[in-house]
């Protein structure tokens, strides 16, 4: 009989329980479909910049950069070895401005750095660089 009684504030408050069950499930699809968009636009800024990089590495003139070190320095300073896509170079007593220079010209170039180590002895530098393109 209460059943009977209170049948319509029953049927109310069923109605506002799926409501707020559907407005929860509706909030939850939308917070995931955000997060879903938000991995593909990051996926494919990285995909946008394996391309430039790409580019960038498949520069026919790379070879042409890095050989151009060899200028920066006295040849009686530069230890030089270049074997086909591999070069290493060991600088001996750079002054701070030559150092200065050969730095800045390595770190601009699109090669791999596999080893740049400096080392100070009083007033000059030592530069041992490896690098791979």
């Amino acid at each position: 009989m209460i059943l009977k009684r209170y049948q319509n504030e029953w049927i109310v408050l069923t109605a506002v329980v799926l409501m707020l069950f559907a407005f929860a499930y509706k909030q939850s699809q939308l917070a995931s479909q955000k997060a879903l968009m938000s991995d593909v636009t990051k996926t494919s800024e990285e995909l946008k910049e394996v391309i430039a990089m790409q580019k960038i590495w498949a520069d026919k003139k790379t070879a042409q950069h890095v050989n151009k070190l060899q200028t920066l320095a006295q040849p009686s300073k530069l230890k030089w070895s270049s074997k086909s896509k591999n070069v290493t170079a060991l600088y001996k007593g750079l002054t701070p401005r030559e150092l200065d220079k050969v730095v800045s010209k390595i770190l601009t170039l699109p090669v791999e750095i596999k080893k740049l180590s400096v080392e100070n002895k009083d007033v000059l530098y030592d530069v041992e660089f490896q690098c791979k393109w």
